[in-house]
């Protein structure tokens, strides 16, 4: 059937009616579409019009995909080549020959028969067997992280394609690598006799009011955060509230091989400026915070005698979580040196006892960490060695206002990313602290 109805009264020969623009095609000799027609082939136009354009759209994604896959193939397998340099050179600073010639030297002294006749001596052998191995496992472990990686890399430049899941699994490894070889060169920088031990750390807020105690609560955080991380066993195990925000004071208990050798640095005068969300007109505040870190010694490496005359001993209520025994009987305990003038606080345990049996832990480790620091043979050598948390004895800076800046002021190391900071990213900051204490003994040696 034909769709224009003007056929039906047109007459045999054209005539200009016939020809007019109503039915244009009648002249052609074939019928003229209607508008569904029209539509539908239209719609067919847009529709391969639209299909040429995916395609070619589609040609141009995966050109680029392969682009970006090349890149990022280039980017690691310079990091691979970087990594297997790395690698070497670490492997051969630890003296991995010399090590595994130690081990064999010290596995023959303890098949030794007369061993256990000085049951202290032999516990000294067997805990460096255990570390000399463990360093030897790690130095192997990179070796293979690093050829496993490196395998990947060769095996997709003989293939055609590349394989977006090897080169996410080498990358990986690679991040891991770079991460477990930092942790290795940190440990290398101590060499302190408690640099091995679990850490205590201690955060008092200092000058500033409430500002100062909400900024020992964002500090306490930050070495939460940092001790997770880690993977260290961590736990505050005392923890004074404020009056309207923040603590006055708190103590973490870090467990974990190197914590208070890592940590060690922390020790002093943290300063922040902001501005503050406890001032109604906003204005830029300074707080300080103290921080002093102890090694988590066990009962047995606590060899030190402090005379009863010595300990100046006082007790409080504890406060907080714990029940109606907290409240009602002075629980906790602060012990005081009194040639030195060094105090320690603790009121977490629940009996008045216990707290004070701590508390003397800590007092003692407290002590040797000093002497150890001043050199002095005896503990009535030592001198006062508190953290005065005010203006002019900070050791790092915290700057939210006007700018974001961390800097410390020993070593001048510093980041503009603030918040990896407070979120426990202090590596970098660690790190610069050992090579800087490092730097320092070795000129102080060469100048005598």
């Amino acid at each position: 059937m034909i769709d224009c109805p003007r056929l039906l009264f047109a007459p045999a020969r054209a005539t200009p009616y016939a020809q007019s623009a109503a039915c244009p095609r009648f002249t052609t000799g074939r019928p003229p579409l209607s508008l569904s027609c029209r539509r539908r082939r239209s719609s067919v136009q847009v529709q391969s019009a639209s299909t040429r354009a995916g395609s070619q759209s589609s040609v141009v994604d995966e050109s680029e995909a392969v682009e970006w896959a090349m890149q990022d193939f280039y980017a690691l397998r310079k990091d691979v080549e970087l990594a297997v340099e790395r690698v070497d050179e670490v492997r051969q600073a630890a003296g991995l020959e010399q090590l595994v010639d130690e081990i064999a030297s010290l596995e023959n002294k303890s098949g030794d028969s007369t061993l256990w006749d000085d049951p202290s001596k032999a516990q000294e052998l067997l805990v460096a067997l255990t570390e000399v191995k463990e360093k030897v496992r790690l130095l192997n472990d990179f070796k293979l992280q690093v050829e496993e990686a490196d395998t990947i890399v060769k095996l997709t430049e003989e293939l055609d394609s590349i394989d977006r899941g090897l080169l996410e699994e080498a990358s990986k490894i690679i991040k891991a690598l770079n991460k477990a070889l930092d942790n290795f060169e940190m440990t290398r920088l101590l060499s302190g006799p408690y640099d091995k031990e679990g850490a205590v750390i201690t955060i008092s807020a200092g000058a500033g009011g409430t500002d100062a105690q909400d900024w020992a609560d964002m500090l306490l955080r930050m070495y939460v955060r940092w001790g997770e991380k880690q993977r260290y066993k961590s736990r505050v195990v005392e923890k004074s509230p404020g009056e309207e925000a923040g603590i006055k004071s708190a103590t973490i208990e870090l467990e974990g091989r190197y914590a208070y050798g890592y940590l060690s640095g922390e020790k002093g005068t943290h300063r922040i400026v902001r501005q503050s969300p406890f001032n109604a007109k906003g204005l830029r505040q300074t707080s300080f915070a103290g921080v002093e870190v102890m090694p988590l010694l066990p009962e047995e490496s606590l060899d030190v005698e402090i005379p009863e005359e010595d300990l100046e001993i006082s007790f409080t209520r504890a406060g907080g979580k714990g029940g109606q025994n907290v409240n009602k009987v002075e629980t906790a305990v602060r012990m005081v040196h009194i040639p030195t003038g060094i105090a320690v606080r603790c009121a977490e345990e629940r009996s008045q006892l216990a707290n004070k049996i701590k508390a003397l832990r800590r007092l003692k480790a407290k002590l040797l960490v000093i002497a150890e620091e001043q050199r002095a043979s005896e503990i009535k050598q030592i001198r006062g060695d508190a953290v005065k948390a005010e203006w002019g004895q900070q050791i790092r800076n915290y700057v939210f206002h006007p700018y974001k800046l961390v800097k410390d002021v020993r070593t001048a190391c510093e980041t503009s990313d603030i918040g990896g900071v407070m979120d426990g990213e202090l590596d970098a900051f660690i790190k610069a602290y050992l090579q800087y204490k490092l730097s320092a003994a070795a000129e102080e040696q060469s100048a005598i």
